[in-house]
């Protein structure tokens, strides 16, 4: 007896969408072996039909019009990867109301209109996949629903964006500035002609409120998590870095204060020791660990963009979808209930990095460090290199552990210190785990 078919409207067919197309007919009889169904995407839509495009597909099946994958009753799952927030999210609101199963890779929607989506899902009795919308071929997803469910998850921390994690790379291991690695990311195709998204940490971002969602079944609002960006990292902070024993990485922070029933939730860059298995990622590569009560830790490593590692998560997600249109599949949905209140991020604590450029005559140290006792903030340690240009030199302190909203009171406050100049730069040192 022949497997039946499924028929697919797929929405989008840049470099992602032309990826699913082509892994899906390449791995066609694999995957009717393993779903019981023949997958065929039988519409694309995309906003101009004459664009040149990255995989072969037949003419007549692309439509620059959204309704005709939504209005075709043969099309029982609607793959969205058009990006954006409005138009996608009509698209996935149309097909679930029309009962019709969603893959999505949209981590900006899910951020920002997760709640309303998951509401609008429940209400339609159908699911939303969305495996392709963190870490791109890591199934970090799957993992946190099916693997990790019967665990409280105490803390998630991750390398969720390629793009900083390769400029902080290239500036660690060849000595690049900021300005060059980040050429270089451009040149290569790994960063965007416009990279704000990516090294103001807003991509990662999104994907930590997607991450938190699935820990603390709570959607956190954009204005309510602490983002930080690469940006103003400079060499100088590499060296020390390296000469302290640490890397710095871009990091998605996820963390249960059971105590306050709070979530911290922030992104920024962060100094992790070199013996932690996460200061190893390097490149394009993502990774995420996962803290639960019954398992303790667990790491997850992969490519975290790229074509054919983010079609393998939508197409997983297609076959999920498949599987769900059997009888009795089960909800396929997420519970989202309120968990506990955001950690104000003044409230988060931890140690920190602080390097100070200062004029370079006797008492400069004194009168940093009495600013820092004044705000009962102690000293690690302190590194301050005889070589330096002209009258002014750097001052690294390790600084132990304090709460946020102090360290940025005596932050402004030393930057106001005559004998300082320009803003001080500061970076948290991590406990992962």
């Amino acid at each position: 007896m022949s497997a039946p078919t499924l028929k697919i409207g797929l929405a989008g067919f840049g470099n992602v969408g032309a990826g699913v197309y082509r892994n899906l007919e390449k791995n066609r009889k694999l995957l009717c072996e393993r779903t019981g169904y023949h997958l065929e995407i039988s519409r694309i839509a995309v906003r101009n039909r004459e664009k040149a495009r990255l995989a072969e597909a037949p003419t007549e099946l692309f439509t620059e019009n959204l309704s005709d994958l939504l209005d075709d009753p043969e099309i029982s799952i609607i793959v969205e990867l058009i990006g954006g927030t409005d138009q996608a999210f009509d698209l996935i609101k149309g097909a679930l109301e029309r009962g019709k199963s969603v893959v999505t890779g949209n981590k900006a929607l899910l951020a920002e209109r997760g709640r309303e989506l998951f509401a609008i899902a429940e209400a339609c009795d159908r699911p939303i996949h969305y495996e392709a919308a963190v870490a791109g071929g890591i199934p970090i997803i799957k993992a946190m629903q099916e693997s990790l469910i019967a665990n409280h998850i105490q803390s998630v921390t991750g390398i969720i964006n390629g793009t900083c994690n390769y400029i902080l790379t290239r500036m660690f291991e060849a000595g690049l500035s900021y300005e060059t690695a980040l050429a270089e990311a451009q040149e290569l195709g790994y960063a965007e002609a416009d990279p704000a998204l990516d090294i103001s940490g807003w991509d990662a971002a999104h994907k930590a409120i997607i991450l938190a969602s699935l820990s603390y079944g709570r959607w956190v609002p954009c204005d309510q998590i602490h983002v930080e960006g690469i940006e103003n990292i400079r060499s100088e902070d590499v060296n020390f870095a390296t000469t302290l024993g640490y890397v710095i990485k871009l990091l998605g922070v996820i963390r249960l204060h059971s105590e306050t029933r709070s979530i911290e939730l922030r992104v920024q860059p962060s100094l992790l020791p070199v013996r932690h298995i996460l200061a190893s990622v390097k490149g394009v590569f993502n990774a995420v660990a996962v803290q639960g009560d019954l398992v303790g830790e667990t790491i997850f490593y992969g490519s975290g963009a790229g074509a054919d590692p983010t079609s393998s998560s939508v197409i997983a997600d297609i076959a999920d979808a498949a599987m769900w249109t059997r009888p009795n599949p089960g909800s396929g949905l997420v519970t989202h209930s309120l968990y506990g209140d955001t950690l104000p991020i003044g409230d988060s604590i931890s140690k920190y990095y602080l390097r100070v450029d200062a004029e370079d005559r006797p008492g400069v140290l004194a009168r940093i460090a009495a600013v820092l006792g004044e705000n009962e903030i102690g000293i690690l340690s302190v590194i301050q290199p005889e070589e330096h240009e002209a009258d002014t030199a750097p001052i690294v302190l390790m600084l132990h552990y304090a709460p946020y909203r102090r360290i940025l009171t005596a932050l402004d406050q030393i930057a106001l210190l005559d004998c300082v100049r320009g803003r001080p730069i500061l970076m948290r040192v991590e406990d992962v785990g």
